[in-house]
């Protein structure tokens, strides 16, 4: 396109054939006031602050909708232009209300900063305002008429951005000129998809997400995709669910692995930040994010593993202790940084507590096992039944670093009189018996102590064993259980009993064998400040739970040889310096639960992944980790309208009858079907569309003001 010279305020700018005044001018780096102007929305010169004179011209233009010509003088600076946008913005500010403090867009207002550089004064304003109140009655979005200078802004980018088309100007009781959607109705049943596009570009304090949608984040491209955000490993959810709407499962696969090798696993038993933080919860629930992972997991075809990223040999070798998440994350990115990692397991198989500690029916051997057979291809060498009992001998190996990954291996009993009663397991102890196959005797009535996953975990094992009455029980209200909601449905429906609010006194047995557990009753509870448990009793409440077998499930620690020599903490985590994984010897790193306590797969996974780069630059590498499986998406800004679209509702998997699942160890959970899977991925409301939209300049960021 040919380009053309015009001079603005004495200075000569070029520009393309066509571009308007305003555009030339912004994009020159010269400031010239404007409010309904949006650098992705087309102009339509609303609010007259861009207003201009013109060599040649009697007539005032304004700059956004007047497009340039070669040899045209512009000036932008006037007493006269000066006045007209103070009556401008005076007229706008008679409808908005004097209350900067208050709103959330404060010193973040465009409008704001326009008062600041226009010189107005609002003390001699008459206000009119709107007399209807905010509105917080939709789903994300607060709507407040009295900060509205109806820019039409928010219109523009619904329908000539998103192609939605909710919003329009209307004529309220009062006659006034409004933004709202057609026929006055809500923002939900006038058709809106909730993307966000209409708050982003909103210049003043009318269009809001509603407080407590997003969390502070000091990055805000990160903090606009809070399921994205949400996930310890930052994995492009987004991303991969459009993907799997458009039915591109090898791209989608791909952006997952892009961040996590453990894919499948994850599927399985992640702990569902991403949802948490889901936009569409707020509607009605969130996007079925973890079935939607594991759906992929099950397509997976392996065509990812063409753009993996394996850096050339560097000669150095590196020592993994332990084989779970963090530590088989870490030793693949090492091992794809060109090292060469050797991980030594003490148990007979691969995979630590996702092998031994996550029951069957909960966590598939052969999909864990087909991820690590992928990690072994990578070039990671396993030696299983491999217990390190000294550091010195790794290095005497050769290794030039070791990392430990022990996780918490170790479980906690309470100390509370006949603790060493026969017929009690540790919650670790009792799991991985029963994972590697080893004899596990239990009675018929088994008490569980704890109220957390594996609390549950214990005690739907024990069903599956043959007890004939299990009993949960445990310190936390129901309400305030740590179990997550799936585990306690599906624990209750396979028979356990769970009793809350206890506090358990000691264990009752006769000739070294339980026979019950001494409890009372917790009216509430809290920690001081020194973390020390204070109990509210209630009187005469002790009663005892009949029980042959007792299984403690209130925790677990690291189980750290005194050999080692590494400092540890309280819990007996190994200490670390602070950002890094160092710990107090050379060449010696830490990572995962055994650090931070037990927390879960996917912080598992992206602390491996911070390990990894950690080791790299101290052995002389980039500590770039990061590759790109997946092709380059360019999601399409336009939505359109889909009528039913917040109705759509969240697809629940199927699921095995409890009495034919309580006999055996199969998955309990079945995965989604295609069409499931589609379905549930059109539920997204593709909040990373919002980051896309321009973020506008302040008259301050401009070189020319």
């Amino acid at each position: 396109m040919s380009t053309v010279k015009i001079m603005i305020d004495n200075r000569l700018v070029e520009a393309e054939e066509g571009k308007t005044i305003l555009s030339a001018a912004l994009e020159s780096d010269i400031y010239i006031p404007h409010l309904c102007h949006h650098p992705d929305l087309p102009d339509i010169g609303a609010c007259r602050l861009c207003i201009v004179e013109i060599d040649g011209e009697d007539e005032i233009k304004t700059s956004c909708t007047t497009p340039v010509r070669d040899g045209m003088v512009v000036h932008t600076k006037s007493e006269k232009l000066n006045e007209m946008r103070r009556l401008s913005m005076e007229l706008m500010l008679a409808n908005h209300v004097d209350d900067c403090t208050g709103c959330l867009k404060y010193l973040k207002c465009e409008m704001q900063s326009l008062i600041q550089y226009l010189g107005v004064s609002t003390s001699r304003l008459r206000r009119t305002l709107n007399s209807a109140p905010e509105n917080t009655g939709n789903p994300l979005i607060i709507r407040d008429l009295n900060r509205c200078v109806v820019c039409g802004r928010c219109i523009r980018v619904c329908k000539d951005v998103r192609g939605v088309e909710v919003l329009g100007y209307q004529i309220n009781e009062e006659g006034r000129v409004i933004v709202a959607p057609q026929r006055n109705v809500s923002l939900e049943e006038g058709g809106c998809r909730f993307c966000g596009a209409c708050i982003e570009v909103c210049p003043t304090g009318a269009l809001r997400d509603k407080e407590g949608v997003f969390k502070p984040h000091p990055n805000r491209e990160i903090a606009l995709v809070p399921c994205k955000a949400e996930c310890p490993s930052h994995i492009d959810v987004p991303k991969y669910v459009r993907y799997i709407k458009e039915e591109k499962f090898q791209e989608a696969i791909a952006v997952v692995r892009e961040k996590a090798p453990f894919p499948h696993s994850l599927g399985y038993v992640c702990m569902r930040f991403c949802e948490e933080g889901c936009r569409r919860k707020d509607i009605n629930e969130a996007v079925s994010i973890r079935e939607l992972k594991r759906f992929l997991a099950e397509k997976d075809q392996g065509l990812w593993k063409h753009a993996a990223l394996i850096k050339p040999k560097t000669g150095k070798k590196i020592a993994v202790v332990g084989s779970g998440p963090a530590g088989l994350t870490a030793a693949y990115y090492l091992v794809k940084q060109g090292h060469e990692v050797t991980v030594f397991e003490k148990q007979s198989v691969a995979g630590g507590m996702l092998a031994t500690g996550i029951p069957e029916y909960r966590l598939p051997r052969e999909a864990l096992n087909a991820e690590i057979a992928i990690i072994e291809e990578a070039g990671v060498c396993i030696k299983a039944g491999n217990p390190v009992t000294s550091l010195e001998a790794l290095k005497e190996q050769g290794f030039d670093a070791i990392l430990l990954a022990i996780g918490t291996g170790k479980g906690i009993k309470l100390p509370i009189p006949g603790a060493e009663f026969n017929g009690i397991y540790e919650n670790i102890d009792f799991l991985q018996k029963v994972s590697l196959h080893e004899k596990v005797e239990l009675g018929d009535k088994v008490v569980v102590l704890g109220g957390g996953n594996v609390a549950f975990d214990c005690a739907r094992v024990a069903r599956r064993l043959g007890a004939k009455e299990v009993t949960l029980a445990c310190l936390e209200a129901r309400e305030n259980m740590t179990a997550s909601i799936e585990e306690i449905e599906e624990g209750l429906e396979e028979g356990v009993r769970i009793l809350n609010s206890k506090t358990f006194v000691s264990i009752e047995g006769t000739d070294g064998k339980v026979s019950g557990i001494k409890c009372q009753d917790v009216r509430s509870f809290a920690f001081d400040e020194n973390k020390r448990l204070i109990l509210d009793i209630a009187p005469d409440s002790d009663h005892i739970i009949g029980a042959d077998t007792v299984i403690f499930a209130i925790g677990q620690r690291p189980d750290i040889p005194k050999e080692w020599g590494v400092e540890t903490g309280r819990g007996n985590l190994i200490l670390t310096e602070k950002n890094s994984c160092q710990v107090n010897q050379e060449n010696i790193y830490a990572v995962g639960d055994a650090v931070y306590g037990t927390a879960s797969v996917i912080k598992a996974i992206a602390e491996g992944r911070k390990a990894a780069a950690y080791i790299d630059i101290q052995l002389g590498g980039d500590g770039v980790i990061e590759e790109k499986l997946a092709q380059e998406q360019i999601p399409s800004d336009y939505i359109g309208k889909e009528e039913g679209f917040t109705k759509k509702e969240r697809v629940k998997n199927s699921c095995e009858h409890a009495e034919l699942r309580v006999s055996n160890f199969n998955e309990v959970v079945h995965c989604l079907e295609t069409s499931d899977a589609c379905h549930e991925a059109s539920r997204c409301l593709q909040c990373d569309l919002r980051i896309k939209l321009t973020k506008p300049k302040f008259w301050t960021e401009y070189a020319v003001k």
